[in-house]
């Protein structure tokens, strides 16, 4: 309880600031005067410094605990998160966005890092599932509540209270979080911060894992967190705050298949499993979004809250990687493994924005432009299932 306490506030505003700015694209690129390929650069610019803080955050939390590590580096995610609400052009907001994504970046690490050291293994896929599921709740906060908020106070309003909730959370955080004793395992098997990533990427099963764990979150996050509220006003229409209701909806989702994955995996065990078949419905979806996305609204909606649902595997995934791992290397183990989650965002996010722009120029509609995309993601998931296929479903022995 301890942990969900001092780190559950941080981790929805973690989630929070991962999905917000399809809720307030327009309003956001008209201020700053940006396209689509410089609004999906500023969506990137979070989870590329979220992935690259990955590795010292994972020696961090094996080395000096995560007490000290969480502390620090959310008052640098408390900076940034006041200075994107004031930001006056696009580098500015880049910037800002960098430094929210370094201050999240130890967050859900560090409650990984404690379910595994203070419980079995057997429980650590119902404990990651759950803590998602609730910190899931950051995607509603970032859905119709923000757009409500946008249209009454003005998005830099909005945020700039979002700052000081961030505020507050670094300080609940700094206040409860305490380090786990270490364990007399670990002794003689100190590794450095390049050794023990040596170690961890000298695990074949992991190379298997891998492009499915860069790809899987990264599609859902682009979705959710870009082009969700785009493709509602430009393909159906909706305003605002309708096309913020589709995004909660999706949301829920999310949220609904986070815990329901949590739950099957603690009922089989069979996390390889639960993962590909549902991979392979979350392309089925994307392929339906594809071919008929631009007929009825209701179908769209169903077929985003589909993909939400089926394509949330974020926690199973890490369960199924962390069986790999030794006792002293879990921090940067599963750091490792994150590091794939959100640098896969990153450059789908990216390449989504530069993909978006390349479409308009080259005169397509935006229904064209976005069943082109859907297509991508869907091949995408097909190619990385395809190979996640071969890992192993545990260790041998």
């Amino acid at each position: 309880m301890t942990v969900f306490i001092a780190l559950l506030p941080a981790y929805i505003l973690s989630i929070f600031y991962r999905s917000f700015l399809s809720v307030i694209a327009g309003p956001v690129m008209a201020d700053l005067d940006i396209g689509p390929a410089a609004f999906g650069l500023l969506g990137a610019a979070w989870f590329i410094a979220f992935a690259l803080a990955q590795f010292p955050i994972g020696w961090s939390l094996d080395r000096l605990g995560p007490r000290r590590t969480v502390a620090a580096a959310m008052a640098i995610g408390s900076a940034g998160a006041l200075l994107f609400a004031e930001a006056g052009n696009a580098a500015m907001a880049g910037f800002a966005m960098a430094l929210i994504g370094i201050g999240c970046a130890p967050i859900f690490m560090a409650s990984l890092f404690l379910f595994a050291r203070t419980f079995p293994p057997v429980r650590f896929g119902l404990l990651t599932s759950l803590f998602i599921g609730l910190g899931a709740l950051g995607n509603i906060v970032g859905a119709a509540p923000l757009a409500i908020a946008a249209a009454r106070f003005g998005w830099r309003g909005s945020m700039l209270a979002m700052a000081v909730g961030f505020l507050a959370a670094t300080v609940l955080a700094a206040a409860l979080v305490r380090d786990p004793p270490p364990r007399p395992a670990a002794a003689g098997r100190d590794e450095g911060l390049w050794q023990g990533l040596a170690s961890i990427l000298a695990l074949k099963p992991l190379w298997l894992i891998a492009p499915l764990t860069a790809i899987s979150y990264a599609v859902v996050a682009t979705v959710r967190g870009l082009w969700i509220g785009p493709f509602m006003i430009e393909v159906h229409g909706f305003g605002p705050v309708p096309a913020g209701h589709v995004a909660t909806t999706m949301a829920a989702a999310m949220i609904a298949g986070a815990f329901f994955y949590g739950w099957l995996e603690n009922r089989t065990g069979r996390a390889k499993a639960i993962v590909a078949w549902a991979t392979l419905i979350e392309v089925l979806a994307f392929a339906g979004l594809a071919l008929g996305g631009e007929g009825s609204p209701l179908a769209a909606v169903a077929l985003f809250s589909l993909i939400g649902a089926a394509g949330f595997t974020y926690a199973i995934l890490m369960a199924h990687a962390r069986q790999f791992f030794p006792e002293h290397l879990i921090g940067r183990g599963m750091t490792c493994v994150n590091f794939l989650f959100i640098a896969g965002a990153a450059a789908v996010q990216s390449a989504s924005g530069w993909f978006i722009a390349a479409q308009r120029a080259a005169g397509l509609d935006a229904a064209t432009t976005f069943a082109n995309l859907h297509w991508a993601f869907a091949a995408l998931l097909m190619a990385s299932v395809a190979i996640y296929a071969l890992a192993p479903a545990r260790p041998k022995g």
